[in-house]
């Protein structure tokens, strides 16, 4: 069993756009659509796939919210993942480019949503352990890591598009 330990935050768009967005050391495109219903009393778990440019996956996290939760992928056929997205999926095919930027010891991902996320970009790092000491680059701002509706999981039932004024206010 794997154990993804992660924090999330939101984004400075400026301070992206001047500076960080040129740190970035590689670029993908990411398609991802759930294959289960998560509002069901009895779920325990999302699964999902997963198109990274041109390399597919079937992903098992368990639905836990905050630092650590139980996580296991595996690679699929890119064909079929297609199929997957385009007939199985509960909910929308979440898009985004994913930066990857190192920052001191850790490597930084930041998602740049499309479609009906546009607008919103999330950071996230991994880490060794909950208690690991991570720096932070000055372009991330508030840490949405125990915030439900940041994760792709909610994103894919109720896209950015749909959050009110007020939702989206609480961002800063």
């Amino acid at each position: 069993m794997a154990r993804e330990i992660e924090r999330k935050f939101l984004v400075d768009v400026a301070a992206w756009q001047e500076a960080a967005v040129h740190q970035a050391h590689e670029r993908k495109h990411f398609a991802q659509g759930y294959l289960n219903d998560m509002t069901h009393p009895d779920a325990k778990s999302s699964v999902r796939i997963r198109i990274e440019d041109d390399e597919a996956n079937i992903n098992i996290k368990s639905l836990e919210i905050g630092l650590s939760r139980d996580e296991y992928e595996y690679p699929i056929d890119l064909k079929d993942a297609k199929t997957m997205l385009s007939t199985l999926t509960v909910g929308p095919v979440i898009e985004k480019y994913r930066h990857y930027v190192t920052f001191e010891s850790h490597t930084w991902e930041v998602d740049v949503f499309l479609g009906d996320n546009d607008g919103l970009i999330v950071a996230e790092v991994e880490m060794a352990s909950e208690d690991e000491a991570v720096a932070l680059p000055d372009w991330v701002t508030k840490e949405v890591t125990n915030l439900p509706r940041f994760y792709n999981i909610s994103l894919s039932q109720k896209p950015y598009c749909d959050w009110s004024h007020d939702e989206k206010l609480l961002e800063t």
